[in-house]
């Protein structure tokens, strides 16, 4: 074989490796909510509802709600429409910021987590009368609220396997290799 065809080869299988990983870079990011970021409400919500840009799954308790002094929502069983996830909520606690936190799963497998902040102007009544039957008490978040965009809140990715870009080098570097093998192997022998 032609040197220069196998450099060719090696270096087009090197670009279609490296261009066919680049999707893996994108994960569902939270495009909006209700209630929206940094939303000042007077009454509280029934339900939350969480827009993603691709479908996503849903993980044991996916969303929790916490505000001042310990406040915690229960939360109930969470449903998928799409991208759009709705779980509906018995809110209780005073007037103040609040936050939502969410944990989904993208499609390629990766949970991503965010928050979103709003703020009830008033308490919230002694009972509440909410159209769903809570599955489960929801648990605060150790984790320091994320900065937001008004629109959404950040996502961040919290792991779940090898970051693509080690395999986007360790492509590089077979391709380099494979370069360095065939530049070798075509020199011609010295007598």
């Amino acid at each position: 074989m032609n040197l220069r065809r196998l450099a060719t080869v090696l270096l087009l299988s090197g670009v279609t490796v490296v261009a066919t990983a680049t999707p893996a870079f994108a994960h569902a990011e939270l495009t909006g909510s209700s209630p929206a970021q940094n939303a000042s409400l007077a009454e509280a919500p029934q339900q939350v509802q969480l827009t993603f840009s691709e479908a996503v799954t849903l993980p044991d308790n996916p969303v929790t709600v916490a505000g001042p002094g310990g406040a915690s929502w229960t939360a109930g069983t969470a449903s998928i429409a799409g991208a759009v996830v709705t779980v509906p909520v018995t809110p209780s606690g005073p007037a103040g910021a609040y936050t939502l936190t969410y944990n989904v799963v993208s499609d390629d497998g990766d949970p991503i987590t965010g928050t979103v902040q709003f703020t009830l102007t008033a308490a919230v009544p002694g009972a509440t009368g909410s159209t769903s039957t809570p599955t489960s008490e929801p648990t605060t978040s150790d984790s320091p609220p994320t900065t937001a965009t008004p629109a959404a809140a950040s996502t961040s990715d919290s792991g779940g396997g090898v970051p693509v870009w080690v395999w986007i080098v360790a492509a590089v570097v077979v391709v380099i290799g494979g370069l360095a093998l065939a530049l070798r192997l075509g020199r011609p022998k010295r007598s």
